[in-house]
């Protein structure tokens, strides 16, 4: 009996606040809030995906390929805009299955330029001998040549035809010059032998060349020079098998004499130029694989210490 009345009781009390004009205010006020909180915060991961997309992005870097300019345990922000983002087909490629493929970029307020520092997708994640663009690896390095350019390596140093500049870094260079004058590469465990790794032409990282760095709508005669130099991208951009048959070029079943670039292309190098994967060694770079141009380290943790490296907070890359 005493239950049944506290359950009387609890319930009259329950009415009476829920007939409260100020518990009422309450509870609207409480629910505004928590609306405007949840768009609030839907509205700021939109603006930092967006944000990512078009403007910016932030890579840590693991390796020392890029030093003296850039450590190993550097975030670096990587400015889109100089390009403009890429666009992806996704819906595309969901549907067949394949790769992501980069359609296109938003409107671009630049263009890269000699010396600056890049960051893109590595071509060759799977084989050397086929491009591939996988999303997770990217690579650091520093643009040597652009589009219709024309690269080479003699005695160590970064030249292109027609220009008057340095190019990479050239104390790095002369090293590795007089160190293997001095003592060969055997003693340092220097790869010396050099794209595109094939019989009969004789490259390596201190001489190499000359390459001409493909432009959009240039030409090439199709020889068994050129068949080593430009297969894999040829292969790339047809999407189809190229072969040489008795000095003769053919693309699939068609015999061709010369070929009509559909992309440009860029030729990048670390600064660290005795332990840098490059395209001294795999050739050249694809323009849709480049995120944008690295300007920035806006924080840098010594790896071995864990201590942050304050006088490198915001630096400028050179």
């Amino acid at each position: 009996r005493n239950n049944r009345w506290i359950i009387v009781f609890l319930k009259r009390k329950i009415n009476v606040l829920s007939m409260s004009p100020k518990l009422k205010k309450l509870l609207a006020k409480i629910w505004d809030m928590f609306q405007n909180l949840v768009v609030g915060v839907a509205g700021c991961i939109l603006l930092w995906y967006i944000l990512l997309i078009t403007t910016f992005a932030s890579f840590k870097i693991p390796t020392d390929s890029m030093q003296p300019a850039i450590l190993p345990g550097d975030n670096v922000l990587v400015n889109k805009w100089i390009m403009g983002g890429r666009i992806f087909n996704l819906w595309e490629d969901l549907e067949e299955n394949e790769e992501l493929e980069v359609v296109g970029r938003l409107p671009a307020f630049g263009e890269v330029e000699r010396n600056d520092v890049i960051v893109f997708n590595f071509p060759y994640p799977a084989e050397w001998d086929s491009i591939g663009l996988n999303l997770k690896t990217y690579f650091i390095k520093r643009c040597v040549a652009l589009p219709g350019d024309t690269i080479e390596i003699k005695d160590a140093r970064y030249r292109v035809r027609g220009i008057d500049e340095d190019l990479g870094n050239v104390e790095a260079q002369e090293t590795l010059k007089r160190t293997l004058q001095a003592n060969g590469s055997e003693n340092y465990g220097i790869s010396m032998r050099s794209y595109p790794f094939t019989e009969g032409i004789d490259w390596d990282i201190v001489n190499f060349g000359p390459l001409y760095v493909p432009k959009v709508g240039s030409k090439v005669v199709m020889d068994s020079l050129n068949y080593a130099l430009y297969r894999n991208v040829i292969e790339w951009e047809q999407r189809d098998k190229l072969s040489l048959r008795n000095d003769s070029v053919w693309l699939g079943d068609s015999l061709i004499t010369e070929y009509q670039f559909k992309k440009d292309y860029y030729f990048a190098a670390g600064d660290n130029v005795v332990n840098s994967q490059d395209s001294r060694y795999w050739g050249l770079l694809p323009e849709q694989y480049i995120v944008g141009v690295a300007t920035r380290i806006w924080k840098s943790v010594n790896p071995i210490t864990e201590k942050i490296r304050w006088n490198r907070i915001f630096k400028r890359i050179e």
